[in-house]
């Protein structure tokens, strides 16, 4: 079980986006890397697919290391650490470290 998941708002702690939030699009867990809105773009050269979308430089999400990122709980709205917790009825949830509610 991965800390860090699709629609989840993260904070990037290094690199060249460091200090910026966004959410999570997806998540590859066998290179561990996350695609986050707007964060680590990269231009990339598009050929004209139709008359609606034209060709020409763009600008896309690049996936980022899970290192570099840090959850956001929506409780307290600080960047926390993650635990795991497992409740009464035997699932397995994730913990804020920070205000000890489950995510």
């Amino acid at each position: 079980m991965f800390k860090i998941k699709k629609n989840d708002t993260v904070l990037v702690i290094s690199g060249k986006d460091k200090g910026k939030q966004g959410k999570v699009l997806k998540v590859f867990p066998k290179q561990r890397r996350a695609i986050v809105e707007k964060i680590n773009l990269v231009k990339k050269a598009m050929r004209a697919r139709s008359p609606e979308q034209p060709g020409g430089i763009v600008s896309i999400e690049a996936p980022i290391y899970l290192s570099k990122l840090m959850l956001i709980c929506k409780n307290c709205n600080r960047p926390t650490r993650v635990g795991f917790k497992i409740l009464a009825d035997g699932t397995k949830t994730r913990v804020c470290k920070k205000c000890n509610t489950p995510i």
